[in-house]
C-alpha cells in the first residue's frame, strides 16, 4: 500500500471522524471505526475524493470493504488521469 495515500486517508478519516488519534491499516473496517455509519461513509467518501481529487462511482462507493480497498481504488484513479 501507498504510504502518501495511507497518510492522505488517515487525516481524511481523522477529520471526518473527529479522532485526531485514529490509526488505519489496510484492514480496517467501518465496524473497527466508532461512528461509521452509512451517513459518516458519504460524508467520508466525498471528502477523500476532494483530498485526492478522484471520482468514484455509487457501486465503488457501496462496495469498498476495507481502508486497503479504497486505499488501491485512490492508487488506480490516480494514475488513471
Amino acid at each position: 500500500m501507498d504510504e502518501v495515500i495511507l497518510q492522505g486517508l488517515t487525516e481524511v478519516f481523522r477529520q471526518v471522524f473527529d479522532d485526531a488519534g485514529l490509526v488505519l491499516t489496510p484492514q480496517t473496517a467501518s465496524n473497527d471505526v466508532p461512528g461509521w455509519d452509512s451517513f459518516s461513509h458519504i460524508n467520508l467518501m466525498v471528502s477523500v475524493e476532494r483530498r485526492f481529487k478522484v471520482k468514484f462511482s455509487d457501486k465503488e462507493i457501496a462496495g469498498f470493504k476495507n481502508v486497503g480497498e479504497l486505499a488501491a481504488a485512490v492508487a488506480q484513479k490516480s494514475t488513471d488521469r
